[in-house]
């Protein structure tokens, strides 16, 4: 293996990491900006709060998202095994 390889390798795995860990990231990010601003609108000053919503989301969204996030890593590890035999020789 060359380390142009290796990089392309190394770079396809962050990439995948990314792109399966965004929707999961983003929706509690949202849920949690938007918990944020109704805790400044009406002055509730409780850290708690912002917990469950964000727990029911990331839970949501990994039934929704789930079937594609686990086809995107099935891909890269099946093209990534399947290319084995030609990264050794």
């Amino acid at each position: 293996m060359t380390p142009e390889s290796v990089m392309t390798l190394a770079q396809q795995a962050m990439e995948i990491t990314v792109l399966v860990s965004a929707p999961l990231l983003l929706a509690s990010l949202a849920i949690g900006l938007l918990v944020s601003i109704f805790q400044a609108a009406t002055s509730i000053n409780e850290m708690t709060l912002s917990f469950i919503p964000k727990l029911l989301v990331v839970f949501l969204m990994l039934i929704l998202a789930g079937p594609w996030m686990l086809e995107q890593i099935l891909n890269y590890m099946t093209t990534l095994f399947s290319n084995i035999p030609t990264m050794i020789g």
